[in-house]
């Protein structure tokens, strides 16, 4: 399954190096709200309805991610009123937005601590990776082994093309790229949505410790 320069500069190649975006989101201006469920499923696809999020962070990690059109930007994520969640922060967390097309996770993990255990979702550990249709994961710190393809960084977010119907504020730094593979992905996210999710080998189980 993490939140980031002048002009926008453009790879012919893989760009490869260490993806830590912790910052990224800090130049983030208020925006639409999403979910922060554990998996949500809309029909309309992603961000095609506004969700406040649930202010609780949940851990995805993932042997390998693979995916066709990238977009990265900036938001400000809300809760919902009157939520006792981030309260030290007036309700609200900055975040980085990854988008992208079409994905693919082998031996994907998602965890979310519930009052003193965890709830531990496992897929694709087997020959058959988790499929995912305009995945759009908003994020606090994401880490990995990346490489890109002709990838495109400084642009506005309101610009950015490569997921359709997935754009950022006007006004807003962003980067898009053909493709992404990120090895050894661990993220702490806030939402996650998709236009549609495959999971073979689900299995959901509470465990002492996390992903």
């Amino acid at each position: 399954m993490a939140s980031s320069e002048p002009s926008a500069p453009i790879s012919t190649g893989p760009v490869e190096g260490r993806v830590r975006f912790r910052r990224f989101a800090a130049m983030a201006v208020p925006a639409a709200a999403v979910t922060a469920t554990l998996v949500i499923l809309t029909a309309e696809g992603a961000i095609a309805a506004q969700f406040s999020i649930s202010g609780i962070p949940f851990t995805v990690t993932a042997d390998e991610l693979h995916g066709e059109g990238f977009e990265q930007f900036g938001l400000l994520d809300n809760t919902a009123d009157g939520s006792p969640n981030l309260t030290e922060q007036n309700g609200q967390q900055l975040v980085m937005v990854s988008a992208i097309r079409s994905a693919s996770l082998t031996n994907l993990c998602q965890s979310i601590s519930i009052g003193g255990t965890n709830l531990v979702i496992r897929a694709g550990r087997g020959s058959t990776p988790v499929e995912a249709k305009t995945l759009v994961v908003d994020s606090d710190q994401l880490s990995g082994d990346a490489a890109f393809t002709n990838i495109s960084i400084g642009q506005d977010a309101s610009t950015v093309d490569k997921v359709p119907g997935v754009t950022g504020p006007l006004g807003d730094f962003a980067q898009q790229a053909d493709t992404v593979v990120i090895k050894h992905l661990r993220q702490n996210n806030w939402a996650t949505t998709a236009s549609a999710f495959t999971l073979p080998g689900l299995n959901m189980s509470f465990s002492d410790t996390g992903c």
